[in-house]
């Protein structure tokens, strides 16, 4: 194909859905730029987006299946490959049972449609409880906040940031991430714009982020101790009577067992373990309670702390109690085109434990904090095969050294992507799908957590290679070899037409058509009808949609469930006791970088190139008191592991607390990543602790790691 030509799509390289306008030269693309008539994005683009390009170009990118035999690998065919895969899973479960093959699913399946459309059926064909996914070290607690208060755990409260009068954000950099489950593309247009309206940014933070730095006024907290802060706040406003929930009253339970439960927490007993005054928690109350509207939202920071789940339960009642929940600029429900919720479980808790920790299952799902040690662990019911669909998690899951040494004692190990990375290089056979401009594209995750409700489809831009396979097609031939083995072939042909029929394409003009805009609706909506607007259809702002939306017994908003109220016991009885640092030790907390997503985007060049960022931040006084300067190399040590890396001080980390970015360290040996290995870094994961978790839900608490710094 020769000539100019455009092509419009929505980024997947992160959850805020930029629309992006390419301009392509034959096989080549010329440019990538933002769209101006997407009706989301507005033209908006982080430097993310231009990896899309690097990732289809790269050389190391993987094409075909490889098998591995020793340190070396062979290129085998698909169906070779598939054949094998099958028969050795198969194997694994028919010697030791269904559950001694495990799954992960790895955090880019949410922004393939082919991996959310076709992940289901394979994961379901695979007949094992040993799931585990990226969920448990990321967002795990929003969803359980959301199954117990509102009835789904994908029935969740998204911030109506375009019309808030008070944005409280919490453990987020939403400058850095461009919103997280909060997808909002042209966050800093949208921030300039809240302060344009006179409205107001508060970010609570160990650190002094990109976003912080934007805002009215910044709060540093010790790791950890959210949940203070929020129980506090919770009950100063109830002390003071500045509730008002409104019309959510008449469809309330438990406001008096939330007044009882955060009795305890008087703004002066948690200014010592906060760091913050009592008369600034009291102010801060006050002031979200008499905004004329508020919204509080609370992120990566809350999500992975010891008190997690109690943090995001208490953002939703403090929404729920100042009347901000339901409402234009509070915390609202989406209306998506596709709505996925009568597809995924409801959230059930602590259904089965694991084996060895007795860690507890949440959707379908133990926390992958529990893996490692359920391959390592002998007995009955160890794992030991393991299916990865693209993800990292050595990099991405705590204690990555320990999981290395487990995927080396596994009989059989298969990876679905494209890259050998620092966990695929463990696997027996790589299966390497095509990537984001070889596919069709349909937002299905992220339209659910969209600040306003748009629709887009994005038809692919290159055909694959010959003999390239998507990641669904990859996953049906997987599925069908898994469920018609030892099947009568008169069944055979049947399935087979359920699988052409059953595209992701099909499937998502089926969502449009059946969903609130298709075709009973003025808008119709259809897959060719999104094709007929390339740049995306506007629905809407988000609307009032309780108490329809709840999917609680009664449709009732249950503001106090047994099970985080028992669990604030815990948190006032661990962390209201003596706070301070201990021989020395550093709090460890992350942090996120615009040109990051996880490890995904460092083979890209562009990305990468530059000033250091893999670096440990720490306030000059600790430096000081420690004989230490900016820019020497220094060890940090945990009970886990200990890595070199080159020091920065500032003062936009509080004291008693180090900030290392997450995804890095790539210099593992057989990976093949050129660019990522000569930017290596550090793993932060090599420090992170798996005993460190939030007891409620087995998530991972790699906020606060305890850690020495010394001379390097």
């Amino acid at each position: 194909m020769t000539g100019t030509r455009l092509h419009h799509r929505t980024c997947n390289l992160c959850e805020a859905m930029c629309g992006l306008r390419i301009e392509v030269e034959g096989e080549r693309i010329r440019s990538i730029r933002g769209d101006p008539d997407d009706p989301f994005s507005k033209g908006f683009l982080c430097p993310k987006a231009t990896a899309l390009e690097d990732v289809h170009v790269d050389p190391d990118r993987l094409k075909h299946p490889v098998r591995r035999t020793g340190e070396s690998w062979t290129r085998i065919g698909w169906e070779e490959a598939f054949d094998e895969v099958a028969e050795r899973l198969l194997d694994v479960q028919a010697r030791h049972g269904p559950d001694a093959v495990a799954i992960y699913l790895g955090n880019p399946n949410v922004h393939s449609l082919g991996a959310m459309t076709h992940g289901l059926p394979f994961i379901r064909a695979l007949r094992t409880r040993n799931r585990y996914s990226a969920t448990s070290v990321d967002q795990l607690p929003h969803h359980l906040a959301a199954t117990t208060m509102f009835g789904h755990m994908l029935v969740l409260p998204i911030p109506d940031i375009d019309r808030t009068a008070f944005f409280l954000a919490l453990g987020a950099n939403p400058l850095a991430s461009n919103g997280s489950m909060m997808t909002a593309p042209g966050m800093p247009l949208r921030l300039k714009a809240l302060k344009a309206r006179g409205g107001r940014l508060v970010v609570v933070d160990p650190r002094r982020t990109e976003t912080a730095e934007a805002a009215d006024t910044h709060l540093f907290i010790r790791p950890g101790a959210d949940a203070l802060l929020l129980a506090s706040m919770v009950r100063t406003i109830l002390k003071e009577h500045l509730e008002r929930p409104g019309r959510l009253t008449d469809f309330t339970d438990g406001l008096e067992q939330v007044r009882a439960a955060v009795a305890p927490f008087a703004p002066e007993r948690v200014a010592g373990p906060t760091g913050i005054s009592a008369d600034q928690i009291r102010q801060l109350a006050r002031d979200f309670a008499g905004a004329p509207s508020a919204v509080a939202y609370g992120r990566v920071g809350l999500s992975t702390q010891a008190y997690g789940g109690v943090a995001q339960w208490l953002i939703q009642v403090l929404n729920t109690i100042t009347g901000n929940l339901d409402r234009a600029g509070g915390a609202m429900f989406t209306a998506p085109a596709v709505n996925p919720l009568g597809l995924t479980p409801r959230g059930g808790y602590a259904r089965h434990h694991t084996r060895v920790r007795k860690l507890p299952s949440f959707g379908g799902e133990f926390p992958v904090a529990a893996l490692a040690e359920e391959i390592l662990a002998d007995g009955p019911g160890r794992i030991r095969a393991l299916v990865v669909l693209s993800g990292n998690p050595v990099l991405s899951t705590p204690n990555g050294a320990q999981l290395e040494r487990a995927l080396g004692s596994l009989d059989f190990m298969v990876a679905l992507d494209p890259y050998l990375n620092e966990t695929t290089r463990h696997a027996n056979v790589l299966l390497p799908p095509t990537t984001s401009l070889e596919r069709e594209h349909y937002d299905v995750v992220f339209h659910l957590l969209a600040v306003r409700n748009t629709s887009k489809w994005s038809p692919a831009l290159f055909s694959p290679e010959p003999g390239a396979k998507h990641d669904w097609e990859i996953l049906q031939a997987l599925t069908r070899r898994l469920k018609l083995r030892g099947a009568r072939r008169a069944f055979r042909p049947f399935r087979a037409l359920v699988d052409r029929v059953a595209t992701p394409r099909r499937l998502i003009d089926l969502g449009l058509r059946s969903g609130p805009y298709g075709m009973r609706s003025a808008h119709r909506l259809s897959v060719s009808k999104l094709e007929r607007n390339p740049h995306g259809i506007d629905l809407g702002p988000l609307e009032p949609s309780l108490p329809g939306r709840l999917m609680t017994p009664g449709k009732r908003i249950q503001l106090a469930p047994e099970l985080l109220v028992r669990d604030l016991q815990r948190v006032e009885s661990e962390l209201l006791g003596s706070q301070g640092e201990r021989n020395g030790e550093l709090l460890l907390i992350g942090r996120r970088d615009l040109r990051s997503n996880n490890s995904w985007m460092h083979n890209s060049l562009r990305l990468v190139k530059g000033p250091e960022r893999c670096t440990l931040l720490m306030h000059p006084t600790d430096a000081a008191t420690r004989g230490l300067t900016s820019g020497q190399t220094v060890q940090v040590r945990s009970r886990v592991g200990s890595v070199p890396v080159r020091l920065e001080t500032t003062d936009a980390v509080m004291p008693g607390v180090v900030s290392l970015p997450h995804g890095w360290g790539h210099g593992r040996p057989g990976t093949q990543l050129r660019v990522a290995s000569a930017h290596a870094g550090v793993s932060l994961n090599d420090l992170t602790d798996e005993r460190a978790i939030d007891t409620l839900l087995g998530t991972a608490a790699f906020s606060g790691t305890p850690v020495h710094v010394t001379p390097g």
